[in-house]
Parts: structure tokens; C-alpha cells; sequence
């Protein structure tokens, strides 16, 4: 197998600050959170400022409730994030150390769960404002893509969530054990960058198409087109991104190499093909059902 590209010497640490008896770090992974929730916050408000776009020239939440709403919404994503992890890729784990659920420095987040801390989160704040949810969720979705993109350049920055062994010719050899470990393969070990898979397919050519819509197409006066196009795509980029993404360690046995959460015969689904088809399917019925307001 041939190893195309060795992974470049970067440090998650974008710089450090040692003072008394303290240090503080600014990583990679965390700049990615802000800048993204930012990025994701100034286009939704230009979005609903700009009313023309909108049913009867009238957005359904105003400047002011959007930066409330964000609060809520960093929320739904942190315990959102790290619960999904706990219930849906180590359950057997978390639930013989219930300590470390609250050890969220320690790593461990996943998108699906954080998908629906936020969704009960706006489900929550809008019900108590009496606003329009779909609309709202049109006008949320437009601010995710931000954060993806960034999350996913900085998971790659990381060395984590590395995908498949490989021999294409941009292969990247990850440093670690974890990632050298390929079975009886002699030499350096290259596999899929399917961080970088993730952020082109889930950050760039997603938001391109929500702002495509929304600008473009008129795509917020027809309610639910654009919520449903995001649940839709980010299924379907998470759905085939998974073929070259390397699973959690727990779920690869002897008798299961490819680490299927689902399997039959030698087919089967992961984690997280799994969390996805309700995201495809959700998003098909939304696209379905939208019409023009």
C-alpha cells in the first residue's frame, strides 16, 4: 500500500499562555466552535434582515431573538453533542463510569446528538415566543454550514477521525498508533482524509446550495424547502462519507472489520449511516411537502 502524503507537523495548539500555576490554550478545535457559531450567527441575521426575502416581505424572528436563540442553541448543541455520544456510540461504557459523562474536555461529541439538543432547544424557545418554527428552522439551517466546515478542517488539523486504509494517491499518513494499526500491512499506513471529505461535502457544497436557495430561489417563501434540503443533504454527505470513514474502535471486532452497528451477511450500516437515515428521510418528506407561502 502506498503512502501518498504524510501528515503535516501541526500542533492543536494554536498557542498557549502558562500564569499562575495555570495554563490556558486556544486549540484549533475550539477557534473552529467560535468562528463558526459567529460566521453561522451574521448570516442569519442578514438573512432575516433582509425581509424581501421572506412571505409577505416579514421575517419570522427579528435580529434581537436570534442572538437569544443563540444561547439556547450553543446549549442543545454541548449537551446535545456529548449525550448523542454517550447513548449512541458507547452507552456500555458511560454507563459503568457515569463520571466521566460531564468530562467533555476529555473528547467525545457527536453531530447527531448535538443536531437534536438544538432542535429541542428552538423547539422550546420558539414555542415559548409563539414564533413560526418551520420558518425560524428555514432561517437557523442557513448558520449551520459555518460551523461543519470549520469543525471538520479542524478534526483534521486534530489527527482524529481519520478515515479507511487506502492507496489513492492523496492518502495521508496519520500519526499515532491508533492510526498505523492496519492489520498485517508492512510500512506506513495511509488512509482517507474523510475529515476533509466531510468538510467539502457537508461545509462547502451544502451552505453553497441553502445560500443558493435562499438568495437566489426565493427558497424562504416556501417553508420548509430549506430545512429540509439541509436535513436531506447532511444525510446523505454523512451517508456516503461513512464508506471512507473510519469507525469508532469499540465497534471493529475480529468478526466485524468494518465496524457496522448493523449487520447482515456481510452488509450492513454504521453508527453512523444509521443516524442518518432518519435525517435523509425527515428531509425528503419536508422538500415533499413544502409549497410556496
Amino acid at each position: 500500500m502506498r503512502a501518498s502524503i504524510i501528515f503535516p507537523d501541526i500542533s492543536p495548539e494554536i498557542f498557549s499562555i502558562s500564569a499562575f500555576g495555570m495554563e490556558f490554550a486556544l486549540r484549533w478545535y475550539a477557534l473552529a466552535y467560535i468562528v463558526g457559531i459567529l460566521l453561522g450567527w451574521r448570516i442569519v441575521v442578514a438573512a432575516v434582515r433582509a425581509q424581501r426575502l421572506w412571505p409577505n416581505d416579514e421575517a419570522p424572528i427579528n435580529p434581537r431573538q436570534i442572538e437569544d436563540l443563540l444561547t439556547w442553541v450553543i446549549l442543545g448543541v454541548i449537551l446535545g453533542g456529548r449525550l448523542g455520544y454517550v447513548l449512541f456510540y458507547k452507552p456500555t461504557y458511560y454507563a459503568a463510569n457515569p463520571a466521566e459523562i460531564l468530562q467533555i474536555w476529555q473528547g467525545g461529541m457527536a453531530f447527531h446528538g448535538g443536531m437534536l439538543g438544538v432542535v429541542v432547544a428552538a423547539w422550546i424557545y420558539t414555542s415559548a415566543h409563539k414564533l413560526n418554527k418551520l420558518r425560524v428552522a428555514d432561517a437557523m439551517v442557513l448558520g449551520i454550514w459555518p460551523g461543519l466546515l470549520l469543525g471538520r478542517i479542524a478534526n483534521f488539523i486534530n489527527a482524529e477521525l481519520w478515515g479507511r486504509q487506502t492507496d489513492v494517491a492523496w492518502g495521508v499518513v496519520f500519526p499515532g498508533h491508533a492510526a498505523q494499526d492496519c492489520g498485517q500491512l508492512l510500512g506506513l499506513c495511509a488512509r482517507h482524509p474523510s475529515q476533509l471529505y466531510e468538510a467539502v461535502m457537508e461545509g462547502l457544497i451544502l451552505g453553497a446550495l441553502l445560500l443558493w436557495l435562499a438568495w437566489r430561489r426565493n427558497g424562504f417563501k416556501t417553508p420548509g424547502l430549506l430545512t429540509g434540503t439541509f436535513f436531506a443533504g447532511y444525510g446523505l454527505a454523512r451517508f456516503i462519507v461513512e464508506f471512507f470513514r473510519q469507525p469508532d474502535a469499540h465497534f471493529v471486532t475480529e468478526g466485524n472489520p468494518l465496524g457496522l452497528a448493523l449487520q447482515l451477511g456481510s452488509y450492513g450500516l454504521t453508527m453512523g449511516q444509521l443516524l442518518s437515515l432518519p435525517m435523509i428521510l425527515l428531509g425528503v418528506y419536508l422538500i415533499a411537502r413544502a409549497k410556496p407561502a
